[in-house]
C-alpha cells in the first residue's frame, strides 16, 4: 500500500499562514483535519453517533481539548507520568471552541456529536485556542455531519494604539487588549475579551477588524468542503407531531399569558407556570395518541413564544421591568470576621458572596500547560451550589461552567490590580453563589470589587458588570439590560460586559442565533455602559474606596532589595542560613533572582526581625562608620574584629589604644567587644580598622593620616598582613560559606526559592 498524499489548503490569518491538511490521519473519523501554524500542529476530528440518544431534550454536542505535553517535548510531572484530567486551560479552550459551533447545529438533533482537538506539536508562540476553533470548524465542514458552518476565529491585540491581527505570544506582551472573535461570513457568533479599560468605540473597531480578518479562513473551508468534503448524512430530528402541537396549543390558549401576569418573585412566577404545565399534563396524560415528552417540548416552545412576544410587543419583561431597567441592588462588606476581605453583592434574586484571601508570593500558581508559561498571583474561583436555585444536586469539584465563570470574573479585575512591585501579595478570591436568578458571573465581578476594597487592596478603580440579553424576530429586536434566568434561557443572546467608568475590562458574548447584527451589538454595548455606571454608583454607597489598612489576620509582607551577588549568603550552605532566620523569626522568606527579598510574617515585629537579619548578612562595611565588634583573632601585629556577620577587619596594634601598646593582649582578649572605625577597604575587600580613632574622636581622614605615620615598633604596625585570615573577601567571603547559592541555585523556598520571572498577576 502506497503512502497517501494529503489534500493541502492554505489560508492567511494576519501575517501567518494556516495550513490545513486532510486525507492522511484518522481516516475512520467523520471528519479529520490537521492545522499547522509555525511549529504548532493540531489534529481535530468530528464524529457523530449512528443512532439518536433516547430520553434527552437537548442536542448532545461535546468538545474535548486533549492537551498532550509531548507536543512541547515535556514529560508530565505526575506520579504516573501521563496526562490526567483536563486542566483549567484545556477546559476553557474546549468551552471557547464549543460556543461558536453550537448555534449552527439543528437544536432538535439527538445524535451525539463529538469533536476532539489534540495538539500534537506546540512551539509556545502560537495560541492554540484560535487554532482549535478554526480546525474544529474545518473538521465539521469536511465531515458527514450536517452543520451550517463554516466559522472562522481570530485574536486581536492592541499595542501602542495599533490593533494587531493574530499576534503571537511574544507580540501580545504589553497588549492592552486580548480579544478573541469567531463568526461566519456574515456575522459574529462569539466574543471573549480581556482589556485594559478599552472604550466602547475602540472595542467595536476591533470587532469589525476581527470579522474582516476571518474571511480568508472561511473561504478556504468552503473550498475544502467542495473538493474533499463527504456527503452530509441525514440525522434524526426530534419534532413533536402536528396533532400534539394543536392539542397542546388549544389547551394553553391564554393560560401562559395569564401566568406571566402574576406578580412576585422568581418562585411565585415559576409556581404559576408550573401549575399551567401540570394542568396540561393532567389533561393529556390519558390521551394514548400523545407522547408526554412531546407535550413538554410544545409547552416549552409556547412559553418561549409568549415571553418573547410580551417583550417585543409591549416592552415588558417577565418581572415587570422595562428593557433598560436594572434590578434593585444592595450589598455589604466585612461580614466575615476572620476573612481578609469580604463583599456581599445582591441584585434582584441573584446574590454572591466574594471572599478575599491575601497570601505570600510562594502562594502563586505556576501553570504547566502547552500555552505560554505563566505565574498567576491573582486567582478567582467561582462556586455554584445547587441550593442557589432552590434545588438539590451534585456537590464537589467545579464543573466546566464554574471554571468558565470564574475565569471571566478573574479577567474582569486584572486591569485594575496594583502592580506586584507595590503590592507583593498573591490574591485568591472565591465567589460563593448564594442565590441565582441570572448573571451570577457579573455579580461575582461586583462582589470581587467590594471584597478587594474591604481587604484594603489598592485597586486602581472599581469594576462592575452586567449581562445584556436579546430577543430578535425578523427585523424587530429588543436588547435587555441585566437579564434574569428566564430571559437568558428563552432569549437569543447572553452578552456580559464588565468594566470601570473609563472602559471595558472583560467581555463575553454567546448567541443562540446564526449571527449578530452590528446595530444590535452597538446597542448592547451602549446599554451595558449605562447599566455599569448605575451599578458603580450603587457600589460606591456600600464602600467608596479601598480601606486604608489590611486585615490584622492578613500576612505582613516587607520587601527588601539586596545585591543579587549576595543571594547565596542569605541562603547559606544548603539553605542553612535562610532556614535559621525563618525558624527564629517565624517569617517566610522568598527571594527573586534580581535580589528582591519578600518577608512575610504574622506581625510587623517578626517581619522587622527577619529584615534586620537579612540586612545584617548583606550589609557592606562603610569607611568612616563606627561599629561595635567582637575580637575573633589575635596576632602579634594586631587584632581581628568581626564588625558584621562573617566580616572582620584588622585593628593594627598601633591603632588599638591612645597610648603605645607593648602587646595586643594588654588591651584586648578573644571575645571582647570593642568599638572601631573603618578607615580603609582595599581593592581586595580587606578592611582596616582603628580603635584609637574612636577613643580620640578623630575623623576618618585624621585616622588615616595617623595610621600612615612610620612606626618605631619592630615588625611595624601599619601594614595589612592578614594573609589568608581575617575577612576573606576576594579570597572568599565567608557569608554562608562563600557565594554558593544553596548548592547551585536550587529551590529556595524555606531553603529558598529563586522564583523566576513570568506573569506576576
Amino acid at each position: 500500500m502506497s503512502k497517501p498524499q494529503p489534500h493541502r489548503f492554505v489560508a492567511k490569518l494576519g501575517n501567518d499562514e494556516l495550513i490545513f491538511e486532510t486525507g492522511v490521519l484518522a481516516g475512520q473519523a467523520g471528519g479529520a483535519v490537521t492545522l499547522r501554524s509555525g511549529d504548532c500542529l493540531l489534529l481535530t476530528t468530528a464524529t457523530a453517533s449512528n443512532n439518536a440518544r433516547e430520553g434527552i431534550d437537548f442536542f448532545p454536542l461535546s468538545v474535548e481539548f486533549e492537551e498532550k505535553l509531548y507536543a512541547a517535548g515535556r514529560i508530565p510531572g505526575s506520579f504516573f507520568r501521563r496526562e490526567g484530567r483536563p486542566g483549567e486551560d484545556a477546559i476553557l479552550t474546549a468551552r471557547l471552541t464549543d460556543r461558536p459551533l453550537r448555534p449552527l447545529f439543528n437544536k432538535n438533533s439527538r445524535n451525539e456529536v463529538q469533536i476532539i482537538i489534540t495538539p500534537m506539536s506546540s512551539d509556545g508562540e502560537k495560541y492554540l485556542d484560535i487554532l482549535a476553533i478554526n480546525s474544529a470548524s474545518t473538521a465539521l465542514m469536511i465531515s458527514d455531519i450536517p452543520w451550517d458552518g463554516p466559522v472562522g476565529a481570530v485574536r486581536i491585540g492592541l499595542k501602542d494604539g495599533q490593533l494587531l491581527v493574530n499576534p503571537s505570544v511574544s507580540e501580545m506582551e504589553g497588549s492592552q487588549l486580548d480579544l478573541r472573535v469567531a463568526g461566519t461570513e456574515d456575522a459574529i457568533l462569539m466574543v471573549e475579551a480581556g482589556s485594559n479599560e478599552i472604550p466602547e468605540d475602540k472595542m467595536i473597531e476591533a470587532l469589525r477588524l476581527a470579522h474582516e480578518s476571518i474571511q480568508d479562513v472561511i473561504r478556504v473551508q468552503k473550498e475544502m468542503q467542495a473538493q474533499v468534503g463527504k456527503p452530509k448524512r441525514e440525522l434524526a430530528i426530534s419534532t413533536p407531531p402536528e396533532e400534539t402541537v394543536q392539542k397542546v396549543m388549544a389547551f394553553l390558549e391564554g393560560k401562559i399569558e395569564a401566568a406571566l401576569q402574576v406578580e412576585g418573585n422568581k418562585q411565585t412566577r415559576e409556581a404559576a407556570m408550573d401549575a399551567v404545565r401540570d394542568e396540561l399534563v393532567a389533561h393529556l396524560e390519558t390521551d394514548e395518541t400523545v407522547n408526554l415528552k412531546d407535550v413538554h417540548a410544545v409547552y416549552s416552545s409556547a412559553l418561549k413564544k409568549a415571553v418573547r412576544s410580551k417583550i417585543l410587543k409591549q416592552g415588558v419583561r417577565p418581572d415587570g421591568r422595562g428593557l433598560r431597567d436594572v434590578r434593585p441592588i444592595w450589598g455589604d462588606v466585612g461580614i466575615l470576621p476572620r476573612a481578609h476581605g469580604s463583599g456581599l453583592f445582591t441584585r434582584g434574586e441573584t446574590q454572591v458572596l466574594t471572599v478575599t484571601t491575601m497570601g505570600t508570593p510562594r502562594d502563586e500558581q505556576r501553570l504547566d500547560t502547552l500555552g505560554p508559561k505563566e505565574i498567576k498571583r491573582y486567582l478567582h474561583h467561582y462556586n455554584f451550589p445547587p441550593f442557589s436555585t432552590g434545588e438539590t444536586g451534585r456537590v464537589g469539584s467545579p464543573g466546566r461552567r464554574e471554571i468558565g465563570h470564574g475565569a471571566l470574573a478573574e479577567r474582569a479585575l486584572i486591569a485594575v490590580l496594583p502592580d506586584f512591585d507595590q503590592f507583593p501579595y498573591t490574591l485568591r478570591l472565591v465567589s460563593e453563589v448564594l442565590s441565582s436568578n441570572g448573571s451570577t458571573s457579573m455579580a461575582s465581578v461586583c462582589g470581587s470589587t467590594l471584597s478587594l476594597m474591604d481587604a484594603g487592596v489598592p485597586i486602581k478603580a472599581p469594576v462592575a458588570g452586567a449581562a445584556m440579553g436579546l430577543v430578535e424576530e425578523g427585523d424587530e429586536f429588543a436588547v435587555l439590560t441585566d437579564i434574569q434566568g428566564l430571559e437568558d434561557a428563552l432569549g437569543d443572546m447572553d452578552f456580559k460586559v464588565a468594566g470601570t467608568r473609563q472602559g471595558i475590562t472583560a467581555l463575553q458574548m454567546d448567541i443562540k442565533i446564526s449571527g449578530l447584527r452590528w446595530d444590535v451589538m452597538e446597542q448592547a454595548l451602549t446599554q451595558a455602559r449605562e447599566a455599569r455606571f448605575h451599578i458603580l454608583d450603587k457600589m460606591n454607597e456600600i464602600i467608596a474606596e479601598p480601606r486604608g489598612r489590611y486585615s490584622p489576620y492578613a500576612p505582613s509582607i516587607t520587601t527588601v532589595q539586596i545585591d543579587p551577588e549576595k543571594i547565596g549568603k542569605v541562603i547559606g550552605p544548603g539553605g542553612k542560613m535562610i532556614r535559621a532566620i525563618q525558624e527564629e523569626t517565624g517569617a517566610k522568606i522568598d527571594i527573586d533572582d534580581d535580589g528582591t527579598v519578600y518577608i512575610a510574617a504574622a506581625n510587623q515585629e517578626a517581619s522587622a526581625q527577619a529584615q534586620a537579619r537579612i540586612e545584617a548578612i548583606t550589609e557592606e562595611a562603610e569607611i568612616g562608620r563606627i561599629y561595635t565588634g567582637k575580637v575573633v583573632r589575635i596576632a602579634d601585629f594586631g587584632a581581628f574584629v568581626e564588625i558584621l556577620p562573617d566580616v572582620d577587619g584588622l585593628v593594627p596594634i598601633s591603632q588599638l589604644a591612645d597610648y603605645r601598646v607593648p602587646s595586643v593582649e594588654d588591651v584586648v582578649q578573644l571575645g571582647d567587644e570593642i568599638m572601631v572605625m573603618v578607615t580603609n577597604i582595599d581593592s581586595a575587600g580587606k578592611i582596616r580598622l582603628s580603635r584609637q580613632a574612636v577613643l580620640e574622636g578623630w575623623t576618618v581622614e585624621e585616622a588615616r593620616e595617623r595610621d600612615r605615620r612610620p612606626s618605631d615598633r619592630p615588625g611595624g604596625g601599619g601594614g595589612d598582613r592578614r594573609g589568608g585570615g581575617g575577612d576573606r573577601r576576594g579570597g572568599g567571603d565567608r557569608r554562608g560559606g562563600g557565594d554558593r547559592r544553596a548548592g547551585g541555585g536550587g529551590d529556595r523556598r524555606g531553603g529558598g526559592d529563586r522564583r523566576g520571572g513570568g506573569d506576576r498577576r
